[in-house]
């Protein structure tokens, strides 16, 4: 018995159970002599005792182990330690594929195609190796905790001997190809019918065919055709099933002859999900469907074709599979000359009924024909003899006709909506130059628009590549938005420059370069100029009276202001008294604003400062003349330039000292929040300057406004 911490092998440690199957255990083992986690697939102890069985397990499991691959769970070692049989593969945690579907419902297009890819690709690699695996459904696939897509159980079904009956029948009934339900030869094209089943489930849900018994479901496969997915997910893209009809078909010889086919035409899908590309062979004897007589499906039921058990829980073990299958993937009887004998009889029964059916087909042509024609007559007349036909055939008018959307001036996105409600497909062919039709858009289509045309026709298209001289349009006076997309849907690059203007308003453009009426080339450069609007626009005068000086000034940080003082009886030393400019007054930013500042009573007032100055110092604390001691500083408020669009800024300042001009950068690169708080320390002994502010436009700096300020001595 298997007990954790039991060392199997001399090396692997067993952890825990992490699952069971139909003829062995599934556990979590410690290799350590590799230090890593394996998965330990412990033979159960009814089979230990048949040496064919045996034989077989090591044998298929040897040739497993052959196998690396990132899409593949891999077979690490193989071996018996007393009486003990087992294999040793890589761990892998996740879920299995069947439990993803469940827990989803059913998947998305391009998870399924991705899975289907990843799946196609580990059956490839085994497939080039010789080994067929032959039990291909979603219990045996795994999904990793990364994403990872893995098939397990390589070659183990071909394992079981007759004298084993698994639980996992019921669920491997469901993805057999109909050669293993005949009990025939199966092959690497067995593999892909059960993939196509498995895709099948992934992208509706549930299984094309369903039973009370696993002979039912086994006789649907030979002789039901299944219902279209798309029954169950109309927007399932056209070539998708396309891809999974290709490989559910029940003669061998129409499906994909082998995997590297399947996954070109998977990965195709994704990129072409409506296209017309996937070829089916014709139609021939083989492939019709085969009926079964009474006495055939008596003969499967008494012969254990496929043994019948009832339906069990779903499955516990991501590494186990239908372990339990002969070479043709169902439990062999020991009577070969019976299943040869049946063998014999559906191939008698296929040839009688293909005989039967070609007859019957021959039969009602020539009625049809004959009667179309004035042969014969089933109607009470023989003037209403085609209109009764037409009746009895109920074929419609236009079939599955429908008629071609003009899809030329429409963007491929706009053109996929539109086609995708007709059941149509799409295909990119090339681009081609238009003078009509903007870069990107459709310019011609090969079906006419209003075609009659059969579903799932694909319309090839060609897309504008744009003209090849194309006329500049006059974009001068339009915003700067609606200039860029008209030129740039054109073909164009266009770059924007920006300057101040008096006579347009802000995001207008004034000129652009080549002029308008050009004819230039699609991708060519347009140089648009762009108004920053005036550079000295109007602000609202506040009424500052009552404030003291340094809040009145911050107030008018938009303007220069003059101070003037004078005594007052009624008004506090240090208030204003008077403002030049009344409140609610519209003036011209940075344009001079005198306010008159309290002395107190009884004080003498100084003067004002000499016509043409600038300044905006307090002349009470003016410095005497030479005057250059302690620290001068600026502390006035500046409002939102009407032009600063949250670039980073630069500030100058620019003062007179010994008549010649001093330039210091007081602040450069960054970003502010307006209104802005000065703090600028200027030239000992120099009350007045301007202050140059500045945005970064591009590569370049832009002048946003200049501004007259003043200095006081503050120790």
């Amino acid at each position: 018995m298997i007990k954790d911490g039991m060392i199997v092998g001399e090396r692997y440690e067993i952890v825990s159970k992490v699952g069971t199957g139909g003829m062995a255990d599934v556990y979590k083992a410690k290799d350590h002599k590799l230090n890593r986690f394996v998965a330990m697939k412990v033979l159960k102890q009814e089979f230990r005792e048949d040496t064919t069985f045996i034989k077989k397990f090591k044998t298929e499991a040897q040739s497993a182990a052959g196998l690396t691959h990132p899409n593949v769970v891999n077979v690490f070692d193989v071996g018996e330690d007393q009486g003990i049989h087992y294999i040793v593969m890589e761990l892998v945690e996740g879920i299995t594929l069947k439990e993803y579907i469940s827990k989803k419902g059913k998947l998305s297009v391009k998870e399924a195609t991705s899975i289907a890819i990843q799946v196609s690709m580990g059956l490839e690699a085994a497939h080039d190796h010789g080994v067929v695996h032959r039990d291909v459904k979603p219990q045996n696939i795994i999904i990793s905790t990364d994403g990872k897509v893995k098939v397990t159980d390589f070659g183990i079904a071909r394992a079981a001997s007759s004298n084993t009956i698994s639980s996992n029948v019921m669920g491997s009934v469901h993805y057999s190809s109909p050669e293993q339900v005949r009990g025939g030869y199966s092959d690497e094209k067995s593999d892909i019918y059960s993939l196509g089943i498995t895709m099948y489930e992934m992208v509706t849900g549930v299984v094309p065919f369903e039973g009370d018994t696993t002979v039912s479901i086994a006789i649907k496969h030979l002789q039901e055709e299944m219902e279209p997915p798309s029954d169950y997910t109309p927007d399932l893209p056209f070539s998708l099933e396309q891809i999974i009809f290709k490989c559910t078909q029940k003669s061998v010889d129409r499906r994909y002859p082998n995997m590297e086919e399947v996954i070109a035409d998977l990965k195709h899908s994704l990129i072409d999900p409506q296209g017309d590309f996937v070829k089916l062979s014709p139609l021939n004897t083989d492939g019709k469907t085969v009926v079964f007589q009474g006495e055939d499906i008596d003969a499967i039921k008494k012969n254990n074709v496929v043994r019948e058990v009832p339906p069990l829980a779903a499955e516990e073990d991501h590494y186990d599979s239908s372990d339990d299958y002969g070479d043709d993937g169902f439990v062999e009887d020991d009577d070969e000359d019976m299943g040869g004998g049946l063998n014999r009889r559906l191939e008698k029964a296929m040839t009688i009924g293909g005989f039967i059916i070609g007859a019957l087909i021959i039969g009602v042509l020539i009625v049809l024909i004959g009667n179309a024609a004035g042969l014969f007559s089933f109607g009470p007349s023989s003037t209403s003899g085609k209109k009764d036909v037409a009746k009895q055939t109920e074929v419609p008018e236009d079939g599955e006709m429908v008629e071609t959307p003009d899809l030329v001036g429409k963007t491929e996105e706009e053109a996929t909506k539109i086609v995708k409600e007709l059941y149509l497909g799409l295909q990119y062919t090339e681009e081609e130059t238009s003078d009509t039709y903007a870069k990107g858009l459709i310019c011609s289509q090969e079906i006419e628009p209003g075609t009659k045309v059969q579903k799932y026709t694909t319309i090839k298209y060609k897309l504008s590549s744009g003209s090849a001289m194309l006329t500049l349009p006059d974009v001068v006076g339009g915003s700067q938005e609606e200039a860029e997309r008209t030129l740039k849907d054109m073909g164009f690059t266009v770059s924007i420059t920006k300057s101040y203007s008096y006579d347009h308003e802000i995001g207008t453009v004034m000129s652009m370069t080549p002029a308008a009426g050009t004819q230039s080339t699609s991708g060519e450069m347009v140089t648009l100029e762009v108004s920053m609007g005036n550079e000295y626009e109007n602000a609202m005068v506040p009424d500052v009276i009552g404030m003291d000086e340094t809040a009145a000034k911050a107030a008018l940080a938009a303007f220069n202001v003059i101070v003037e003082s004078s005594t007052s009886e009624t008004t506090p030393q240090g208030q204003v008294m008077s403002q030049s400019i009344a409140e609610g007054v519209y003036a011209e930013k940075g344009s001079s604003i005198t306010i008159t500042v309290s002395t107190g009573s009884g004080s003498t007032p100084t003067a004002s400062p000499e016509a043409g100055e600038t300044g905006g110092a307090d002349t009470t604390q003016a410095p005497e003349s030479g005057d250059a001691s302690g620290t001068w500083k600026c502390t006035q408020t500046l409002d939102t330039p009407a032009t600063y669009t949250g670039g980073m800024v630069k500030m100058e300042l620019v003062q007179e000292v010994d008549n010649s001009p001093v330039v210091d950068t007081i602040m450069e690169g960054k970003t502010i929040d307006f209104p802005y708080q000065l703090d600028i320390t200027g030239e000992a002994g120099i009350s007045e300057g301007t202050l140059y502010l500045y945005e970064l436009i591009g590569s370049d700096y832009m002048e946003l406004g200049h501004y007259p300020i003043s200095f006081q001595k503050v120790d």
